[in-house]
C-alpha cells in the first residue's frame, strides 16, 4: 500500500529545500535562446502536488516560464492516445542514443531512427504523429492536451516562440534528415515549427507539478478529477523518462534521485512518484548538460527526506 506523506511533513520538506538551495549560484541560463538568457537567475520555486490534490509550494512557484523539453513528455502521451504505445515504440523507439539530445550523429549511426521521444529528433517525429489534418489542428491538439494535464488553459509565449524559431536551424536540419530516412509523418518543417511552439508554452512550477501528479495518479488530473490519458500508457511514459529524461546525466539523476524525471532548458525539472505525488521545480541556471542546478538539488533532497527513491528499500512510501 502506498502512503502519501502528511501535508505538514511535505510543507516542512519543501520549505527546507527552498531555504537550503536558494543561495546556490552555480550554473548559468541557457544563452543560445535569447529570451532564456534574460530570465532572472535568482528565481527559484518548488512545488509538490499529491495524487489526492494537495498543493504545497515555496518560492517563485507562480512565475511563468517556458516548458521547453518537458513538453516532450506530454506530446508523447498524446501520441500514445492517438496511435498506441506499441506503434510509438516501433516508429520512434525507446532506447538511449548515447549521444547529446540534439545529435545528428545519433540519427546517422542508427540508420535514421531517432530512438526515443526525449531527444530532439524523436520529439519532432513524435509531433509529426499527432493526428491532425492541418498544422493549426496539430498545434491546437498539443496545447489542449498540455492544458488538460495542467488543469487550466495554457498559452503560447510569443516572445519565446519567436526567439526559438529564429535560432532553430539545427532542429530544422534534423527534421529534414529524419524525413530523408522516412521517419517523419507530416511535413518536416511543420513538425519542427509545432514542436518549437510546444517548447514555448508558458507554465509555472504549480502547473508542472500538477502535470506530473496527473501521471502519478494514473492519468487522472488530481485537481480537476478528469481523466487525461489512458492508465496503461502511464507506465510506458514513466519508463521513457526514467531512461532518457535528463539528457546525458540521466544516469546520475537516477543514481541520486531514483525517480522518473524530465528537465527543460527553461529551468524546469519534473519528478514523478507513481501513486503518490510529483515534484515541480523552477530555477533557470543550468549545468553543462542543460539541467537546472537548484532543481536537481531540491529533487534529490526531497527524494531522500521523504523516502521517495524507487530503488531503495522502503522507498516510495510502500507500507
Amino acid at each position: 500500500m502506498k502512503i502519501i506523506p502528511d501535508v505538514s511533513i511535505l510543507k516542512k520538506a519543501v520549505e527546507e529545500a527552498h531555504k537550503r538551495f536558494v543561495n546556490i549560484k552555480d550554473g548559468k541560463n541557457a544563452d543560445y535562446i535569447p529570451y532564456l538568457a534574460k530570465v532572472p537567475p535568482q528565481l527559484f520555486g518548488i512545488v509538490i502536488v499529491t495524487v489526492d490534490g494537495n498543493v504545497i509550494e515555496a518560492g517563485d512557484s507562480r512565475f511563468a516560464f517556458a516548458i521547453e523539453s518537458i513538453s516532450k513528455v506530454f506530446n508523447m502521451a498524446l501520441v500514445m492516445e492517438d496511435v498506441g504505445s506499441l506503434a510509438l515504440r516501433k516508429k520512434i523507439g525507446a532506447d538511449p542514443t548515447g549521444e547529446p539530445f540534439n545529435s545528428v550523429m545519433a540519427i546517422e549511426l542508427h540508420r535514421g531512427k531517432p530512438l526515443n521521444p526525449c531527444v530532439n529528433a524523436g520529439a519532432m517525429a513524435t509531433v509529426s504523429l499527432v493526428k491532425a489534418s492541418s498544422e493549426s489542428e496539430r498545434w491546437a491538439r498539443i496545447l489542449e492536451n498540455m492544458s488538460g494535464f495542467a488543469g487550466r488553459p495554457l498559452s503560447l509565449n510569443e516572445e519565446v516562440y519567436k526567439s526559438e524559431a529564429a535560432t532553430n536551424q539545427h532542429n530544422r536540419g534534423i527534421a529534414w534528415l529524419l524525413d530523408s530516412y522516412g521517419y517523419m509523418y507530416s511535413g518536416p518543417m511543420e513538425a519542427c515549427d509545432v514542436y518549437t511552439k510546444g517548447c514555448s508554452v508558458d507554465i509555472t512550477a504549480v502547473d508542472l507539478a500538477t502535470m506530473g501528479a496527473t501521471l502519478a495518479a494514473g492519468g487522472i488530473n488530481p485537481i480537476t478529477k478528469k481523466r487525461v490519458i489512458t492508465e496503461t500508457h502511464v507506465s510506458k511514459i514513466l519508463a521513457e523518462i526514467t531512461m532518457n529524461g535528463l539528457y546525458d546525466s540521466t544516469g546520475d539523476w537516477q543514481y541520486k534521485v531514483g525517480l522518473p524525471g524530465k528537465s527543460g532548458v527553461g529551468g524546469g525539472i519534473l519528478a514523478v512518484v507513481p501513486g503518490i505525488l510529483a515534484i515541480g521545480v523552477f530555477s533557470p541556471p543550468l549545468d553543462i548538460f542543460g539541467n537546472s542546478v537548484r532543481g536537481q538539488l531540491a529533487a534529490e533532497y526531497l527524494s531522500d527526506t521523504l523516502k521517495l527513491n524507487l530503488f531503495t528499500k522502503g522507498g516510495a512510501r510502500e507500507q
